[in-house]
């Protein structure tokens, strides 16, 4: 079972990756309240798919992060789930605190996750504003 739920967060962030980087035609060439919309909901299930991905690697006993805050005392389900969302935004969103550190695993799949977030606005810039259709470029 926790393989497929693996799996399936892994395709769920391929999926948003592959909506935002290899794009069908938006319905609109601005800045729109939908692009923005499409954007908000392209980093939340980045941030929510790697948090799932960091606590599916601890519930499995891999050690993928280190809280200083938590290290003395067992944490519950949410407890972890919220430290594990966590960094997964403060990865996605800056370089990170500090405060909750990735270690084994958790160090590669946070150097994804922040090479994700350092891409995703050039590559919403780049699908709202340039044109990539070859037959509208002649019409001009």
């Amino acid at each position: 079972m926790w393989y497929i739920l693996f799996l399936g967060v892994v395709i769920c962030i391929l999926m948003a990756l592959r909506m935002l980087f290899f794009p069908t035609r938006f319905k609109f060439k601005e800045v729109s309240f939908e692009n923005f919309i499409f954007l908000a909901i392209t980093y939340a299930v980045i941030m929510v798919g790697f948090g799932m991905l960091y606590l599916l690697l601890e519930l499995k006993g891999y050690r993928v992060l280190y809280d200083d805050a938590a290290s003395s005392a067992p944490q519950s389900f949410f407890s972890r789930l919220g430290t594990s969302i966590y960094l997964s935004a403060v990865t996605l969103f800056s370089v990170g605190f500090g405060d909750v550190a990735p270690i084994g695993i958790g160090r590669f799949l946070v150097i994804i996750e922040a090479l994700l977030g350092y891409t995703i606005p050039a590559a919403f810039v780049v699908r709202t504003f340039v044109d990539f259709d070859p037959a509208s470029r002649g019409k001009n």
